[in-house]
């Protein structure tokens, strides 16, 4: 054996000894040692030791889970030892954040929450609601941080400090001059009466205690002052819309109620529903409504009133919602292209009577129905409707026998009528109003559409009651009924020197009431004067086609 042999065999066996010796150190160290003790080299003399490499086993354990591995260590008191590359130990564990575990958001969405899903707390809604079509109900909002002494004061304030509603309906200072503009401006205008006025006798001491009927009366005030507003503000509007929805919730509520307590949607109806549809038709008109809403209260008040029980706790109630309903009924006939006027309107007018406690100078609180002018009305609108169906068959003339002696009786009757108000009564020169517009309105059927002596002679005559009503000292009882006869002059004004008198009348009303209906009433009457001036004098004969083309349907009330 050479010398380079014997140098390798003995570089092997020295080899072999280290091994051995490395490896007997390791596997005699103890396990307490392993876990309990932490040595931290100081020094490279340090780092070399034996001991070392059992140090960073710790470090060098995968960690699946946190809470799983806690568990392992208290069991077994033994943690494997795992080979490492040799180098200088760290002092502090490095934990692999891939493999944390997820703990669940507290601001996570609600839906996510629910469903114990992660959230990815997307703005306003996060996107793993969207992702699988469900609906995220969004994020809670921040609560201040709060001690036990913070949560002590917050349980004890959760009682309601604040006190109730003054008026039920009436929430704010907005609501409060609804209010107040009705009991001072709206049931002033509305009122038909110069001895008493039911809006306030009879309408608000009953909203003030039924908040259906509050709600109502303030839709209809703050439609009245919205109406005359080029820009109404904003809280006004929201108000007026809330008012509305309330308004008719809750008279459906009572209508509802009142069905199933008696069997009959009608004959159990109170007071204040008959009262709220009232005031909803009222609304219509003080708006300036052009679709015809009306109609739809007016008919649910004759049906109310036709098929309602006999008796009424409220009979003074009943007597003006009777004679309102009547009043509006028979006036709607004046501009409407189809009659209104059916049987149930035939009836009512026939079976009204005179309350108990009105005496008879103080009966005529709505002129034209106690005082009996609306049943002519009512004759000569049934006259039209005859002549307006000869017109449409082409016939050469119209006043055929029976029209012509129909007219005739009208005409006998309306000489004969008294006036039952005296002289000096603030509704005698109204009642002479009324009685010379209903002839107008008989004249302006019958008679050719042309100027005559005769109509200027009869409009000249109107316009004379018109000077004689006492616009500077009547409380507003007079004005309140003048739209109707100021309507009739003008359809028939063909003179152009009584039209200015007809539209300062107009104006002074518009002025004085600001209710929406007036000013397309006075369209329609500046529209008949354009065609007179045009040589169309015969299509003014029917102003209800004229108001029907334009797609208008509207009171002159």
């Amino acid at each position: 054996m050479d010398a380079h042999s014997l140098d390798s065999a003995a570089l092997a066996r020295r080899r072999s000894t280290f091994s051995s010796s490395a490896y007997s150190t390791t596997s005699s160290s103890s396990p307490e040692v392993t876990i309990d003790t932490v040595i931290t080299p100081d020094s490279e003399d340090d780092a070399t030791s034996s001991v070392v490499p059992k140090i960073e086993e710790l470090d060098d354990v995968a960690i699946d889970d946190v809470d799983d591995a806690k568990p392992a260590l208290l069991s077994d008191q033994i943690a494997l030892p795992t080979s490492r590359k040799r180098g200088r130990p760290r002092k502090h564990p490095v934990v692999d954040q891939k493999k944390s575990s997820h703990i669940r958001s507290k601001t996570g969405c609600g839906t996510c929450r629910r469903r114990k899903k992660k959230c990815d707390e997307a703005k306003p809604f996060c996107t793993n609601c969207e992702k699988n079509n469900v609906v995220c109900d969004g994020y809670e909002p921040r609560q201040p941080w709060r001690g036990g002494k913070s949560t002590a004061v917050t349980v004890r304030s959760a009682i309601p400090a604040e006190l109730p509603m003054l008026v039920e309906g009436v929430d704010g200072t907005v609501d409060q001059m609804f209010f107040h503009h009705f009991t001072a401006q709206v049931g002033k205008v509305l009122s038909l009466t110069d001895h008493q006025n039911p809006f306030l006798e009879i309408i608000v001491p009953m909203a003030m205690g039924h908040a259906g009927l509050m709600h109502s009366l303030l839709y209809l005030s703050g439609s009245c002052l919205m109406a005359n507003e080029s820009a109404p503000r904003s809280e006004w509007e929201e108000r007026q819309e809330h008012h509305s929805s309330k308004a008719m919730r809750l008279l459906q509520e009572d209508l509802r109620e009142s069905a199933n307590a008696r069997g009959s949607a009608v004959a159990a109806i109170g007071d204040p529903s008959i009262a709220q549809t009232l005031l909803l038709c009222l609304q219509t008109v003080c708006a300036g409504d052009l679709t015809g809403t009306y109609r739809f209260h007016l008919n649910a008040m004759k049906e109310m009133l036709t098929q309602r029980a006999a008796t009424v706790p409220n009979e003074q109630l009943r007597q003006f919602i009777l004679e309102f309903l009547l009043y509006h009924d028979y006036s709607s006939s004046i501009t409407s292209l189809d009659n209104p006027l059916d049987q149930r309107s035939i009836d009512l007018m026939e079976g009204f009577k005179l309350p108990e406690f009105m005496i008879q100078p103080q009966a005529g609180t709505l002129l034209g129905v106690m005082d009996g002018l609306f049943g002519f009305i009512s004759r000569i609108r049934r006259l039209r409707d005859q002549i307006r169906q000869r017109r449409a068959q082409g016939a050469g003339h119209w006043w055929d026998a029976d029209i012509i002696d129909d007219a005739f009786a009208i005409d006998d009757a309306l000489r004969a009528w008294k006036c039952v108000h005296p002289p000096d009564s603030p509704r005698y020169a109204p009642s002479l109003l009324y009685r010379q517009c209903t002839w107008i309105y008989l004249h302006r059927t019958i008679q050719l559409s042309q100027p005559s002596p005769t109509f200027k002679e009869a409009v000249d005559q109107g316009l004379a009651y018109l000077r004689m009503l006492p616009w500077s000292t009547d409380d507003g009882s007079t004005q309140s009924i003048l739209l109707m006869p100021l309507f009739l002059l003008g359809c028939a004004a063909f003179e152009p020197e009584q039209r200015p008198e007809i539209s300062e009348a107009f104006q002074r009303l518009q002025s004085w009431s600001s209710l929406g209906n007036i000013r397309y009433a006075r369209e329609i009457v500046q529209q008949v004067w354009q065609m007179m001036d045009e040589g169309r004098e015969e299509e003014t004969w029917d102003w209800e086609t004229i108001i029907a083309r334009r797609g208008w349907d509207f009171l002159v009330t």
